[in-house]
């Protein structure tokens, strides 16, 4: 049922159709959150309220994981065997076995400690004015786009395969009369449920404004 207030400022009656607002508790790998306390971004306006925060699926980190254990045995397993099998014309001072090992181990722990904050910095966002997609490139660059929702005219999801059918992934496509025509929220959970509540949030800014 729509909810039905009276905005005192401006005399004028105003329609929700939103239910009663869940609210999620943030950790640190959430993501997938309703109403969230504490989530702001740096070009939040005063009185503008984050509905739904978003990083993709966690599940897009499985690669990244598998690939570190990998890097990390490999000096262990993999390079012992290596040498075994090949004849090297010299002999490997063990100095150089170390510092080469070493340096392993720090570009590994460069490439995990990367994928994370690419994944952690990576954040979609839909507040009750835009929508807004940051992306995370490294650590001195990011991409901010963003949509309001009145310039948002089109709005669907697509979710194949059987991992994405199980673990319930899928990527969201918005399209905008923006600058942007088109905002991306690739591999994010629930991609039914964020596009039913952007779609709410559309119908309910057009009865306030009808």
């Amino acid at each position: 049922m729509p909810t039905v207030f009276e905005d005192k400022k401006k005399g004028k009656t105003l329609v929700s159709r939103r239910p009663v607002i869940e609210r999620t508790i943030m950790t640190p790998l959430t993501s997938f959150a309703v109403s969230p306390e504490g989530v702001r971004f740096e070009t939040q306006e005063p009185e503008e309220v984050v509905v739904v925060f978003l990083r993709q699926h966690l599940i897009v980190m499985l690669g990244p994981a598998l690939l570190v254990v990998l890097l990390a045995l490999a000096p262990i397993v993999l390079f012992p065997f290596l040498f075994r099998l090949l004849t090297l014309p010299v002999d490997v001072p063990v100095n150089y076995l170390i510092v080469g090992t070493a340096f392993w181990y720090v570009v590994t722990f460069g490439f995990a400690l990367m994928s994370f904050l690419r994944w952690f910095f990576n954040i979609y966002v839909v507040t009750d004015r835009r929508i807004v997609d940051i992306d995370f490139l490294h650590l001195l660059y990011k991409e901010f786009s963003e949509a309001r929702l009145e310039r948002v005219q089109d709005i669907n999801f697509k979710s194949g395969g059987i991992f994405a059918a199980f673990f319930n992934y899928g990527d969201v496509n918005i399209q905008t009369a923006a600058e942007v025509p088109n905002i991306e929220f690739l591999t994010v959970p629930q991609p039914a449920r964020v596009v039913e509540m952007i779609s709410d949030l559309l119908e309910t800014k057009k009865l306030n404004h009808g």
